[in-house]
């Protein structure tokens, strides 16, 4: 699904952008308020003006509900914060763990027995992290700050590799922008009361042009773009073919 590879192609590029903007120019807070907001200003129209929305029952919401955290926090503020103290090759590296994590999840949610074949892919996966890692000439453990941020973009990619099994029935039943306009309304309403105060005062205008290329590019093509074509991909595909084609991050980042 060509969504898919180009969501994780868009995905790949923010660990270095996230190492360069949190050094000179903002807190890992800061952006990851802005990426929300930025987010929410985009998808909230989709929930609010839909007739979709208004046919979600009860469970449904409770599962948006628990993804949208899974997402907010455990992908987007996790990563960021991960990305911000780690390096960009361990950042990306740590990130194919994630078919992983999605085999995992699936087998857990769902009756269906995986594979021998699925189970040496996952293996593969395991075996390719780890020469990146080690070849880099790194370990997921690292010095104390590598190390602890090594262990955040773990986090999330556990918390994406869930997500995007859970929230399968959703995407099928209210669509794509439908249920990541619910995300960001919570999301919204989760992040704002703590995090609102960090970019109060922020004129992002006011960046030389190239911070300001690369926080536009965390924003919109790093953030709301890959998020809705991962989400487009997931809506079709099983949650197997989605890990096999989130496994190319680590090669284009």
């Amino acid at each position: 699904n060509m969504a898919l590879l180009v969501a994780n192609v868009l995905f790949g590029a923010n660990f270095s952008f996230y190492v360069s903007l949190t050094r000179y120019y903002f807190t890992f807070q800061q952006i990851f308020m802005m990426q929300v907001t930025t987010a929410a200003a985009f998808f909230i129209p989709f929930a609010l003006f839909s007739s979709r929305s208004y046919r979600i029952t009860v469970e449904d919401f409770g599962s948006i509900f628990i993804v949208a955290l899974l997402v907010v926090y455990g992908w987007m503020y996790m990563l960021v914060w991960g990305g911000s103290c780690t390096s960009p090759i361990d950042g990306s590296t740590i990130s194919t763990l994630g078919p992983v994590f999605t085999l995992f999840v699936a087998r857990i949610v769902t009756p269906k027995s995986i594979s021998w074949l699925r189970i040496a892919g996952a293996v593969i996966a395991l075996m390719g992290a780890g020469v990146l890692l080690f070849d880099s000439g790194s370990s997921l453990v690292g010095d104390n700050v590598e190390g602890f941020g090594n262990a955040l973009v773990l986090c999330a990619v556990v918390a994406i590799a869930a997500n995007t099994v859970l929230i399968r029935p959703q995407l099928q039943r209210y669509s794509p922008t439908v249920v990541m306009g619910w995300y960001y309304i919570i999301g919204f309403a989760i992040s704002a009361p703590f995090f609102w105060s960090e970019i109060a005062g922020i004129n992002p205008l006011r960046l030389p042009i190239g911070p300001l290329f690369e926080l536009m590019y965390v924003l919109v093509l790093g953030t709301v773009l890959p998020m809705w074509l991962l989400y487009v991909g997931a809506e079709h595909l099983t949650s197997i073919h989605t890990a096999l084609y989130r496994y190319i991050q680590p090669v284009v980042a």
